[in-house]
Formats: C-alpha cells, sequence, structure tokens
C-alpha cells in the first residue's frame, strides 16, 4: 500500500505517519514534510524519485505528474486502467494525507503583500486532493488531522477505510477546497477593489456616488452606451436591478426600477404590451426611473418610453428608427446590453466584503407543494409572481395578474407592512384587479394576519416558501376562506 503525505500544518502527522508505516505503508512524500518524517526516523520516498521528475520553478511544480495524478485517478476495476498504469510505470497510490498552504492565515496578517499572497496559493494540494476524492472508492483522502486518529484506528483494525469512511472523507475535501478558492477569490476581488486609484486610467468615473458629496468610480466591463448624459452611481445600480428582473423570462419582459426595486413589471406577447403592462402597474412611481426590456426596442415602444420621463432604457438592442425617437430626449441615457450576467454576488461592509453566489434559483412548478384543499388554477402568475419577488427587497409581497404586477410591498419591517404597501399601491391605480389576483412572499408568513386580511379583499391564491412554526394556522385560514396556498420550500431574501 502507498500513501502520498504534504502537509503545511504538521500537528499530528509524525505520530499518524508511524502508524501508517507499521501497518506497511510505503510513504512518498515532499520538502519540509519528508525532512520532519526523516528526522523522526519514518522512511519516506522523495516525491522526485516516485516521478523521476524534479522539483522545480521554486517548488511551484512538483505533484503535478501523471506518476502522481494516474496513480490516483486510475479505476482499479478497469482492465484498461490497469494496463495502461502497468505500461507507463504509474503505481496506485491507496491514500492521500494533504492539507494545504496556510492562505487564510497568510491574509489574515496586517502588512501581507500581494506577492506572498498568492505564493500562498496551493496548486498541487487542491489537484491532489481533488484527484483523490474523485476516485474515493479505491482511494483514501484525509485534509484534516482531525481525522488522523479515527482513520489510523479503522486502518489498524480492518486494513482498510470502509467506503462509508472514504465517502464522507472525499465530501469533506471538496468542502475544503471550495472554502479555499472561495477565500481567494474574495481576497484577489477585495485586493482589486482596494486599488481603485490604480485603475482610474482606465476606470469609468462617474459624475458623484449615491449624492453629491460623496466620489465615485465605475470598475468593470464598460457599459455601451448609445446616448445621454454619464451614467451616475444609482443609474448603474438600478440598470443591474432591471436587467436581472427581464434577464429571468424567456418571453418579452419589462420592468421599471426605482430605488433597485421594480415598481411594474410584466410579460406580454410583445415588448410594447409588456412596457404598457408595466407602466400600469404604478405609473406614478415609474416618472425618473429606469426601463430594462429584454427585446430590441422598437420605434413604436420607443414612442412611448418617450412619453415618460425616465432616467435609463436598457436593453439588447435599438433599432435606427427608434433611436431617432429617443435621442430627440437629450438626457435620456440609451444602454445596449447583453444581458449576461457573471461573477458573485458583493456587498461591501465597514471592515471587508461579503462574497456570495448570485440567487439564480428557479422555481417550476414541480417544485410547487400545494397545502390546501383548493389547488391552484393560477399557475403561470404564481410563478410570475414569484420570480418577480426574488428582485425585491425584503420584507416583500408581490401582487400579480394576467402576467403584471399591480402591487409591490418593498423592504418593510414586517410582512404585514409590506402586505398593507403592496395593497396601497395596488389600490391607488389597479383596485379592481385585486379581487382574483395572486400574492407572493420572499418568506413565511409567521403569523395568519396577512392571509384573513388578503382574504378580505379577494386574493386567490399564495405563493410562499413555508417554513414558520405557524404554517399550519396560515393554511387553515386559506382553507376557511377558500384560498389556495403552495409552498416553494426556499426563500428569496434580499438585503
Amino acid at each position: 500500500m502507498r500513501a502520498l503525505v504534504s502537509v503545511s500544518d504538521k500537528t499530528g502527522l509524525v505520530d499518524f505517519c508511524r502508524g501508517l508505516a507499521g501497518l506497511g505503508f510505503e510513504i512518498i512524500s515532499t520538502g519540509g514534510t519528508s525532512r520532519v518524517l526523516q528526522e523522526n526516523g519514518i522512511k519516506t520516498i522523495d516525491i522526485a524519485e516516485a516521478t523521476g521528475f524534479p522539483e522545480m520553478l521554486d517548488g511551484r511544480v512538483k505533484t503535478l505528474h501523471p506518476k502522481i495524478h494516474g496513480g490516483l485517478l486510475a479505476l482499479r476495476d478497469d482492465p484498461e486502467h490497469v494496463a495502461t498504469c502497468q505500461k507507463h510505470g504509474i503505481d496506485f497510490i491507496d491514500l492521500v494525507v494533504v492539507n494545504l498552504y496556510p492562505f487564510e492565515k497568510t491574509i489574515a496578517r496586517p502588512d501581507i503583500e500581494l506577492k506572498e499572497a498568492i505564493e500562498n496559493i496551493d496548486i498541487g494540494g487542491p489537484s491532489m486532493l481533488r484527484s483523490a476524492a474523485k476516485n474515493y472508492r479505491s482511494v483514501g483522502v484525509i485534509t484534516d488531522p482531525a481525522d488522523y486518529t479515527p482513520a489510523l484506528a479503522e486502518l489498524k483494525q480492518h486494513k482498510e477505510l470502509s467506503l462509508e469512511t472514504k465517502e464522507r472523507l472525499a465530501v469533506k475535501v471538496f468542502e475544503r477546497t471550495s472554502a479555499y478558492d472561495r477565500a481567494i477569490g474574495a481576497y484577489l476581488n477585495q485586493t482589486q477593489l482596494n486599488k481603485t486609484t490604480d485603475f482610474l486610467g482606465s476606470a469609468q468615473k462617474l459624475r458623484y456616488g449615491e449624492n453629491p458629496h460623496q466620489s465615485a468610480v465605475y470598475i468593470g466591463k464598460p457599459y455601451t452606451q448609445l446616448h445621454g448624459k454619464e451614467l451616475s452611481f444609482n443609474n448603474i445600480i438600478d440598470i443591474d436591478a432591471a436587467q436581472n428582473i427581464v434577464a429571468d423570462f424567456a418571453e418579452p419582459a419589462a420592468a421599471i426600477v426605482k430605488h433597485t426595486n421594480p415598481c411594474g413589471a410584466a410579460i406580454g406577447a410583445a415588448p410594447e404590451e409588456a412596457y404598457d403592462r408595466a407602466l400600469a402597474g404604478d405609473p406614478v412611481s415609474a416618472f425618473g426611473g429606469i426601463v430594462g426590456v429584454n427585446r430590441p426596442v422598437s420605434a413604436e415602444l420607443a414612442g412611448r418610453v418617450a412619453k415618460l420621463f425616465v432616467e435609463v432604457v436598457a436593453a439588447p438592442d435599438f433599432l435606427p428608427e427608434a433611436l431617432v425617437i429617443l435621442k430627440a430626449k437629450k438626457n435620456i441615457r440609451l444602454i445596449k446590453t447583453d444581458f449576461v450576467i457573471t461573477g458573485p454576488d458583493v456587498k461591501r461592509t465597514n471592515n471587508g466584503y461579503l462574497v456570495q453566489d448570485r440567487d439564480k434559483m428557479t422555481t417550476t412548478e414541480k417544485d410547487l407543494q400545494v397545502k390546501t384543499k383548493k389547488s391552484p388554477q393560477n399557475l403561470p402568475d404564481l410563478l410570475f409572481a414569484w420570480k418577480i419577488c426574488r428582485h425585491v427587497k425584503s420584507n416583500a409581497i408581490v401582487l400579480a395578474k394576467d402576467g403584471a404586477v399591480i402591487g409591490i410591498g418593498a423592504g418593510q419591517m414586517s410582512r404585514i407592512d409590506a402586505f398593507n404597501c403592496a395593497v396601497k399601491k395596488a389600490g391607488e391605480h389597479n383596485a379592481a384587479k385585486i379581487k382574483g389576483c395572486v400574492l407572493a412572499s420572499d418568506a413565511f408568513f409567521p403569523f395568519r394576519d396577512t392571509v384573513d386580511t388578503a382574504a378580505g379583499l379577494g386574493i386567490a391564491e399564495i405563493i410562499q416558501p413555508g417554513g414558520s412554526l405557524r404554517d399550519d394556522e396560515s393554511i387553515a385560514a386559506c382553507d376557511e376562506h377558500g384560498l389556495v396556498m403552495v409552498f416553494t420550500g426556499r426563500r428569496h431574501f434580499k438585503h
């Protein structure tokens, strides 16, 4: 049996490897790990001897070799794999013991420089861990010193690790390498942002930030601006919000955004229809907003948008006759966007950055759980309202009907306040449409009060994540009033 051992954290290493040697393991090792083991009387085979190739480039290249990864990835029960390994003199490796360069610990030092941080990005370590974990049915893989003692005990008792143990250790590896990569990405992203002044020559300097007394700069893929005065900090945030909403739909869609929240959104047979229906959702709030559509802007659509004061129109393209109409308005900004949304979601805190995956979770009919005696009759509207709700600041309530928003309650401290705000908005412009509409909530109802009030207004169907201790009360209230309630099983907080 062969074990490959290469660790930065040498806690418990000597006792563990002494135990492996006592069980007959041949130990391949690298650099400092090898020295520590040999100083403690544990025989090792140097990695250069195992590969027949010297370490090079100041240790950057040592384990990235077919004799290492072939020995890890070969399927033992595949005759062709076995024959290939025999042909090229590749010996199987049965156990990998690797932990990574201490990147997180290194960057925690206040005096760390970028060059040193980069040298602490491990390449060979994650590669070996991932190769071993991928082939976990044949290879045990340990990345946490806390697993040394139980693994050694199991090896002593059974001569090998159980499949269950190897599966558990493989999962732990992928969790570790994932966290390691996220830490590197977050650090490099922060480094990039901290060096804003170095990029001013190629960055887009903005007129000001959220307010005139704040300076601001945009760093990233340039916006394709076809007309209008320069973009502002707030314009860019709202363009992104509008873009994210309409990009969710395959059918023609339009959104009108103010302060990152949609005040109107709709789908239609054509973008002109979608825009008209989005505008009808809240024509007062739409004044001074950002319009986003997911189809090229036609002359007809341009003529309709030109009747309203808007800051920006964002679309995949503008037809020549549409540009003539819109360019007659001096200050309107026309942004051509490909609607390709990439990269993580990054937010600034007082002391650093929060980096997370984008909320791209989609919900389809098969994901819904009907909780009431009555079944939904309007699944398209339920799913439409749920998609819009994902883009509304929490606490969020969306009222919708016929593929259009009729009222939104955004950013409230309680769900009933968000509901009341949505009803007020709907009542101002769409009172007749409240009856029979659907309601979407970005998170569960902590009490049945929202259901009771919704029933009194004639709201017909509700979509929400579920998960409250009082879910049964809300479901019972729906049954009492003859409402439909479906759960999605997932929430969409947006802070």
